[in-house]
């Protein structure tokens, strides 16, 4: 009995269009059992239906065809390969979070505002509209790091250290809204380095001063984002699941459709 299959039919099994079946041809990736010289239809061997659904996967993932060549070539790379994929599409959603949060910086009068005299000094002879610029920047810093996908034990280090910084130099001169938004991405921080216990302490801090000053559901929110973050870390499924819905719960008070898109994203982006 003939086992070969249509290239319709096996893109059908296979979740490949014809269009992507005849471009992997051309390039060597999946080639048909047989061309007919004739006609020019291919056809394919019921046994590379496998094959084919491991690269409509990978593809789905937007795994970059040289990888998916790879791990045809040797299945053993298959992990190594997901691995660095997920360390940059985790990067590219940091960078996407943080122009999303420059952008709030940017359009929001309260966070604009310099609210400091500039005559009056603070230490290392700055102004305090000076170290306002040094906190936003070391934040920015942060964030740049935070979407670098390959970076290296010396990276890690500074991107810790710009944070702590940047959430020094807002106590100095930050509103309670600054200050929480520095112990959240403290919080961020320590999560992406694998560190559970000082991710859950920023976290609370983040929350207590949430609180207290009443800053908005938003950023409440965002607090317990981070707490979920921390308790995943620990491997504590049930209390980031808890965490996570009492961050949906004070996201009922957020009015603005911006934040609550940004708060879908990075809830989204905690670890499973």
């Amino acid at each position: 009995m003939d086992d070969r299959l249509t290239i319709g039919r096996f893109a059908r099994l296979t979740g490949l269009s014809a269009k992507a079946l005849r471009n992997y041809d051309a390039s060597g990736l999946l080639r048909p059992a047989d061309v007919d010289l004739a006609t020019g239809y291919r056809r394919y061997d019921s046994a590379q239906v496998e094959t084919g659904r491991l690269i409509r996967r990978l593809r789905d993932l937007d795994v970059p065809l040289e990888d998916v060549r790879a791990v045809l070539e040797d299945p053993g790379q298959l992990p190594k390969r997901l691995a660095a994929r997920a360390a940059e599409v985790e990067a590219d959603v940091f960078r996407h979070q943080r122009i999303a949060h420059r952008l709030r910086h940017f359009t929001d009068p309260e966070e604009a505002a310099v609210t400091a005299e500039t005559d009056t000094f603070v230490a290392g002879g700055l102004t305090p509209e000076e170290e306002r610029q040094v906190a936003v920047d070391l934040f920015n810093h942060t964030w740049e790091l935070l979407e670098t996908s390959d970076r290296t034990p010396a990276q890690d280090d500074r991107m810790l250290h710009a944070a702590h910084a940047s959430r020094l130099h807002w106590e100095r001169t930050g509103t309670p809204r600054n200050l929480a938004v520095g112990e959240w991405q403290c919080a961020r921080v320590y999560a992406v380095l694998g560190r559970a216990e000082p991710t859950l302490h920023h976290a609370r801090r983040c929350i207590a001063m949430c609180e207290e000053h009443d800053v908005g559901p938003f950023y409440l929110a965002e607090g317990y984002e981070a707490l979920a973050r921390g308790h995943a870390v620990a491997g504590d499924r049930a209390a980031a699941a808890e965490a996570e819905a009492q961050a949906w719960r004070v996201a009922e008070g957020i009015q603005d459709a911006e934040e609550r898109q940004m708060l879908e994203q990075d809830l989204a982006s905690v670890p499973r």
